[in-house]
């Protein structure tokens, strides 16, 4: 039986970049085989897992903290595991940059705690 997973706590390792916390995150997918489609049309056997959060009302893709001891592609491989419990293979190419507001923390500018960086990654199961 594989040991529980135990989600990273506090921000001593996190990574900042101009006082913007960096966070990584996937847009995790998977392709269903349909065998009545004989068109070969792909978008419409693609699946992309979105998830909730409490206190949130929207969907998001898994993201969060990217730490100093872990690549982009590893932080977002965490994130996905940790967040939607899902593992898969995390495509290389990095698919942008977002500058974003944070909405945890909105009235106070804290470095790093209101604007976010992210950066995200195409992963397949």
């Amino acid at each position: 039986m594989p040991a529980p997973l135990v989600a990273r706590k506090g921000r001593h390792l996190q990574r900042y970049e101009n006082q913007l916390r960096l966070v990584a995150g996937c847009i995790p997918y998977k392709i269903i085989e349909k065998p009545d489609n004989q068109s070969g049309d792909l978008i419409n056997r693609v699946e992309v897992l979105m998830i909730s959060s409490p206190g949130r009302h929207d969907f998001v893709f898994p993201k969060g903290g990217w730490e100093t001891d872990e690549t982009a592609c590893e932080a977002a491989c965490r994130e996905a595991l940790e967040e939607a419990g899902v593992r898969g293979i995390i495509d290389e190419i990095e698919l942008g940059n977002w500058v974003f507001r944070s909405k945890s923390k909105p009235r106070y500018l804290q470095p790093g705690r209101r604007l976010q960086r992210s950066h995200l990654r195409l992963g397949g199961h």
